[in-house]
């Protein structure tokens, strides 16, 4: 997402996410999604699109994502110029992860808290799909946005024109499913985007998202995953190191909590139990798959078996508490737990 205690330097946690994702790349995963946030001080990158274009030249294979832009907070036509030039800069490489943003605070500060966010989030991929497929002059007319570079038209010079992405006719649109049976799976996955069940949905809440999944060598399923060479330090880091997964959950569910009834329910594996019973220590013991590489295995291909076919596990990005045990873990995840689940 990232997230990083409030008490970290800066300037090093923006250096250790990206020597994640330069790491990921030198050991063959396939993808790594970027989040932002404008408002968050542990949730601390404001543009996933500028920290994306810092990997483009450093990375070789690996396809980049962003892991959402939060449609609602920006406007249409720097979404469609922006991501353009990412695009190209990748050739290729790039996923468009959009949504309409999860973080209150980023709400109240953008003049969006109160307003219907859906309908501002569909506008705006609507506008950012029009500017790529016409041509100029456009005029599109929304109840938020209105673009339209008529008045200011040169297109000899260029002014007044938008660029075209590197893929045709845009890059693969990825949107992320976080509550329980979302009621916006459906449509996306009906516009051919591909959906994420997001890593704070109880796993055994993974099959209500089944029914609208369309294609699933294009589903994802986003989990918390530690590997460690024996289980004790792995159970022994998740519980203990307070920076990483224990900080993790903390903080969502302490903002979880905030926005109101009902916002616990991906994290409850029964709807019917209470919302106090949710503790940080229930999330760790329930969301995050922890051990040896085989025991981290058997737990994913009980996953797979419980979940049916899907294409993609995200292993989510946590907090380097311990920098050797957390290059550790991706490590082992590519070179022996992968292994393992695909034989």
């Amino acid at each position: 997402m990232p997230m990083h205690p409030p008490q970290r330097d800066y300037t090093r946690t923006l250096k250790e996410d990206r020597e994640a994702i330069l790491l990921a790349d030198r050991l063959g995963y396939a993808e790594a999604f970027i989040g932002e946030h404008v408002s968050d001080r542990c949730e601390t990158i404001p543009s996933c699109l500028s920290f994306i274009a810092s990997l483009a030249h450093d990375t070789r294979s690996i396809k980049l994502g962003s892991g959402t832009i939060n449609l609602p907070n920006r406007h249409p036509a720097e979404v469609a110029a922006h991501v353009a030039m990412i695009d190209h800069m990748l050739e290729g490489r790039f996923l468009l992860g959009i949504g309409p943003g999860g973080l209150r605070s980023d709400m109240e500060v953008m003049g969006n808290l109160d307003t219907d966010r859906t309908a501002m989030f569909l506008e705006s991929i609507d506008q950012v799909l029009a500017l790529w497929a016409g041509e100029p002059p456009y005029d599109l007319e929304g109840k938020f946005w209105k673009i339209s570079t008529r008045r200011t038209l040169l297109a000899e010079t260029g002014q007044g024109v938008f660029l075209k992405p590197y893929q045709q006719p845009h890059p693969p649109i990825v949107v992320t499913a976080i509550m329980p049976g979302s009621k916006g799976l459906a449509a996306a996955t009906a516009r051919g985007w591909w959906p994420i069940s997001a890593n704070f949905l109880q796993a055994s809440l993974l099959a209500t998202h089944r029914p609208a999944i369309r294609d699933a060598s294009q589903w994802r399923i986003a989990r918390s995953i530690f590997v460690a060479d024996d289980d004790a330090t792995a159970e022994r880091y998740v519980r203990e190191a307070k920076d990483a997964y224990r900080f993790y959950y903390w903080n969502l569910l302490t903002k979880r909590r905030s926005g109101g009834a009902g916002n616990l329910a991906s994290f409850k594996h029964d709807p019917s139990m209470p919302d106090e019973a949710v503790s940080v220590d229930y999330l760790l013991d329930t969301m995050v798959i922890r051990g040896s590489p085989g025991r981290v295995a058997d737990e994913i291909l009980k996953l797979s078996e419980s979940v049916g076919a899907f294409g993609t596990l995200l292993y989510c990005g946590h907090d380097w508490a311990d920098e050797r045990l957390s290059r550790r873990s991706m490590e082992l995840m590519a070179e022996k737990v992968m292994p393992r689940v695909l034989e």
